[in-house]
């Protein structure tokens, strides 16, 4: 399967697209001590719809040793006390803050969640002390992802295309818990 990647960036703490909080109140808190399981739960639950599959066969001393970076920030948005989405922020030597991870459970998209917490991780990023932040997507991310990047006040800096062996479906949060589409 051909996918197309998309490099985007803010260079300026103006480069910032505000959006309103939606009408159901959101508890966003950072995961000060992440732990493997809570990071695996995120990464699956958020990416399992999405063919993300970098990290499934990770170990658990290999997730001890990401969350362990220097600097990373796990960022978890709550909706009336379940996890609704996650963003990793992880801090580079050159200043500039990646949004390494960043997405909604299935049950939370459609609801202006992803808009508002991308602003939020967005501004948080900035006040980081950072020189640009920056992120990547993907053909096979949710449709809505490359516009509500850009919408946010992301421009594409650069694209590369590759190919790559997929299986037919997305993995899904855990295995026979595929989502249907």
């Amino acid at each position: 399967m051909e996918i197309t990647t998309w490099y985007l960036e803010q260079t300026a703490p103006a480069d910032l697209v505000a959006v309103a909080q939606p009408a159901q109140p959101l508890t966003i808190m950072q995961a000060e001590q992440p732990t493997p399981e809570f990071s695996r739960f995120l990464y699956t639950a958020v990416g399992g719809p999405w063919h993300w599959r970098g990290r499934l066969p990770w170990t658990y001393r290999r997730w001890q040793e990401w969350l362990g970076k220097p600097g990373l920030e796990t960022w978890v948005v709550y909706q009336h006390g379940t996890p609704a989405g996650y963003a990793e922020l992880v801090p580079h030597d050159d200043g500039a803050i990646e949004v390494n991870s960043f997405g909604l459970l299935p049950a939370f998209v459609g609801k202006g969640i992803g808009r508002y917490f991308l602003w939020w991780v967005l501004d948080h990023a900035w006040q980081l002390t950072t020189t640009r932040v920056w992120l990547h997507t993907c053909s096979l991310d949710s449709p809505h992802a490359l516009a509500n990047y850009q919408a946010r006040g992301l421009r594409v800096y650069d694209i590369k295309t590759g190919s790559e062996d997929l299986p037919d479906r997305p993995p899904g949060p855990w295995p026979g818990a595929e989502l249907e589409r």
